[in-house]
């Protein structure tokens, strides 16, 4: 095909023009989409070896719920506008595609840097445009010749690593209407520009979510105010506040190490804090009408667990009974933390003061005296 190479510093990428027809039978789809007449594309299956379609489709479909939802009516959206768009261009915007295959290129001769540009053998991966193509597709089944008509400008990316496409993604993709900040905690680990201490910090944050002997377990939100089920908290306000205490403490982390094993130190301080924490408030833990497990009492309670940590760390097989023990005061107090009242009884002008009131308030019934700096 004839395209266009680019060069940007050191990076080398492509545009070109693809008819609808064409690209449609070149991309592969890893998220299942629905139309409003009940229309779908099947999502192709992810190989488990293939890290980059992995990582998009646990964003595009890490709710099902949530993706059939949504992604049918941003796919309705974008069909009708297809269908009414006269003299506007229905896709103005590129389609990012990558493979992973070394295409071949030869420039022409004057200059222009326009050539002919081998055809990948497997088909792309789309980075960006899945919603646009899969609206694409629906239209071309009930507008053919319209469809026909349409040619999609599209930025090919090859011979790049997993870690170069999953970071295109998210430069991409990192704005408030596409991947929320949760979601963003998920792809430290993975993009060059993330620090170090984010990183540690992302680490702690995916264990509280995903091992089996987390508190937090289920709890913690990745999809914003979407998530179908009982959440008590957003990772990203999770992540906040576990970021909070890793980079003041961050000189003390990088003597002790900053690799996962470390991180993993840190996820038990804060799962044995969090155990002891549901043994002393009983029944309000996690109880829909208590503001215990509420994120302005979890943040406020992860404060203390870096003050507590402060002091008191080591040594971690009685931990938990040890912290139980120290935070038993709170007991007495799950009364004020019932939903009802709860606001005029901790009268803030918003919900970071409110924070630090819990905070300060919580530390004076253990004891607790707060560094603010979350050494352990």
């Amino acid at each position: 095909m004839i395209a266009t190479q680019i060069r940007q510093k050191d990076a080398l990428f492509y545009f070109a023009s693809y008819s609808s027809e064409q690209l449609l039978t070149k991309v592969r789809f890893i998220s299942r989409y629905y139309d409003e007449e009940g229309g779908g594309i099947q999502a192709e299956p992810v190989d488990a070896t293939d890290d980059v379609a992995q990582f998009i489709s646990k964003i595009e479909r890490s709710d099902k719920a949530f993706q059939r939802q949504v992604g049918k009516a941003k796919v309705a959206a974008i069909r009708n506008f297809y269908e009414t768009a006269v003299t506007q261009p229905p896709i103005p915007g590129v389609v990012l595609l990558f493979t992973p295959q070394k295409l071949h290129f030869r420039a022409w001769e004057d200059g222009s840097g326009v050539g002919q540009l081998q055809e990948p053998e497997d088909k792309f991966l789309i980075i960006d445009g899945q919603h646009r193509l899969a609206a694409l597709q629906f239209y071309a089944r009930t507008h053919p010749d319209d469809a026909k008509n349409i040619s999609v400008p599209c930025v090919i990316f090859d011979g790049q690593t997993e870690d170069f496409a999953t970071e295109m993604f998210v430069i991409i993709n990192s704005t408030p209407t596409r991947i929320n900040k949760s979601h963003l905690v998920d792809l430290y680990e993975r993009v060059s520009w993330a620090e170090p201490d984010r990183r540690f910090a992302a680490h702690i944050a995916e264990m509280l979510y995903s091992s089996g002997d987390s508190p937090l377990r289920y709890r913690i939100n990745r999809l914003g105010g979407r998530s179908k089920q009982e959440k008590w908290i957003l990772q990203a306000e999770l992540f906040n506040e576990i970021h909070r205490w890793v980079k003041t403490a961050w000189k003390k982390i990088e003597a002790e190490g900053t690799d996962k094993r470390a991180a993993g130190k840190y996820y038990e301080v804060v799962r044995d804090f969090l155990k002891a924490a549901a043994q002393v408030w009983g029944d309000a833990w996690g109880n829909t009408g208590s503001m215990v497990t509420k994120p302005v009492t979890l943040k406020a309670m992860l404060r203390v667990c870096a003050d507590l940590a402060a002091v008191d760390a080591e040594p971690g097989d009685d931990r938990v009974a040890r912290w139980t023990a120290r935070l038993a005061p709170w007991t007495e107090q799950a009364r004020e933390f019932r939903n009802e009242g709860f606001y005029e009884r901790f009268p803030a002008k918003g919900q970071v003061e409110r924070v630090a009131r819990i905070h300060r308030e919580l530390n004076r019934l253990a004891g607790i005296t707060g560094r603010g700096k979350g050494e352990r």
